[in-house]
């Protein structure tokens, strides 16, 4: 009986060992499956942020299947049809290069093309087409993606538009050509002037003398006396095509308006920095933010700073090392702003120091010699004046004051 009650007992222990057994073995199993589906969980999070993140950005995106031919399009954004102009049920499954129109540029495509059939990036900007066939440009990144084998399976592509930038570049160009055409105008206009007031004084003389052999010669050679007339009317012509040349080259009162110099410089360096840059010089600005406005002709200040600007980087063109160039703003007191050109080049030579603004002076073998001169005419029209000066360690200092109000401006 004994044996019996032994025999039940072990039976009922081995069963609860079985049990406690089984019962650890379903706790881990749970707790396996239950990271599972959290770590199941944080993926399909995380590929919904992915996936919200690409339909909520402004740049238009893309996936091509590499792996079929004709590059079908499996997924695009929304900004990516807004910028394309079709709908996502008209491109999904569809070419990609379809969507190019016959419109495109073909060398692009084709290039595209090729970089993508030799499974590499492509960069690069272009003209598009629209559905409804309006022109727009754009930034075109295209990025292979690739298998644990190496193997391209996709292509990912993000298209910016770039048609505001692109129209701004256009505008800002323009508007260099325009401030260049101007001072080549008004280069020529000063030399034409010049010119003008040279010649006024031989024709002046001409008239003079072809008049006094007149009254020499009167009632004795008619013939010569006749012949001297002649020269008489063509001298009086010549005199008045003259003046009126100076009279439609004749300086007008400046448009003045309140202008921000520090504005006016920034504006006139964005018309030039691709010259700038060009030439591999660095443009530093040391610009008082408490100036007050001045009064001034836009157009005219622009063509001094143009001036001023272009020949500090011809001056340090025969320098390697003279990368250099400061534009500084100041208050030179309380009725007068002060502007500031520093260069790092050669400097000016001395005996060319007191010629810099003299009319057709020039130490360029092409130069007119008229810039600076037209420069301090400009700058003392507004009521400043134009100065220059060595720096104390290398190159130049062009500087021009202007005064925070000008008398009868207004």
């Amino acid at each position: 009986m004994k044996n019996k009650i032994i025999k039940k007992k072990e039976t009922r222990n081995n069963l609860e060992e079985t049990i406690r057994n089984q019962t650890d073995e379903l706790k881990s199993k749970t707790g396996q499956i239950k990271r599972g589906v959290d770590r199941e969980k944080i993926a399909q999070e995380q590929i919904l942020i992915r996936t919200k993140a690409m339909e909520s950005t402004t740049d238009g995106i893309f996936i091509i299947d590499a792996t079929k031919p004709g590059f079908p399009l499996i997924y695009t954004n929304p900004s990516f049809q807004s910028l394309i102009g079709y709908s996502k049920n008209e491109i999904i499954g569809k070419n990609y290069f379809l969507i190019y129109g016959s419109d495109a540029d073909s060398r692009v495509v084709e290039e595209i093309k090729q970089t993508m059939s030799r499974g590499e990036s492509f960069h690069g900007e272009m003209l598009n087409f629209r559905k409804s066939g309006k022109k727009f440009w754009s930034s075109l990144r295209i990025t292979p993606v690739r298998d644990t084998k190496g193997e391209t399976t996709h292509y990912v592509g993000i298209q910016t538009d770039t048609t505001l930038m692109k129209q701004r570049n256009l505008e800002i160009e323009e508007q260099r050509e325009e401030l260049l055409h101007v001072t080549r105008v008004g280069k020529l206009a000063e030399f034409v002037s010049s010119l003008a007031h040279e010649i006024s004084q031989p024709l002046t003389a001409i008239l003079a003398y072809a008049q006094a052999a007149q009254r020499l010669l009167k009632d004795k050679e008619p013939k010569v006396y006749e012949i001297l007339q002649y020269i008489i009317n063509d001298d009086q012509r010549a005199a008045e095509v003259i003046r009126r040349l100076r009279y439609l080259l004749k300086k007008s009162k400046p448009a003045f308006e309140p202008l921000d110099i520090n504005v006016l410089i920034n504006d006139t360096v964005t018309l030039i920095m691709p010259h700038i840059a060009s030439r591999n010089k660095v443009i530093k600005f040391e610009l008082d933010t408490t100036l007050p406005q001045i009064m001034g002709d836009r157009i005219q200040l622009q063509q001094v700073l143009l001036n001023l600007i272009s020949n500090s980087l011809e001056a340090m063109e025969a320098s390697s090392d003279s990368l250099e160039l400061m534009i500084r703003t100041s208050r030179k007191d309380s009725d007068m702003i002060m502007v500031e050109v520093k260069d790092s080049g050669s400097g000016i030579a001395a005996e060319n120091m007191q010629k810099l603004f003299v009319h057709f002076f020039t130490s360029k073998p092409d130069g007119l010699g008229m810039g600076l001169s037209i420069s301090r005419s400009i700058v003392e029209a507004h009521g400043g004046r134009l100065e220059a000066e060595n720096n104390s360690d290398r190159g130049a200092n062009f500087y021009f004051t202007l005064p925070i109000k000008i008398k009868n401006s207004q």
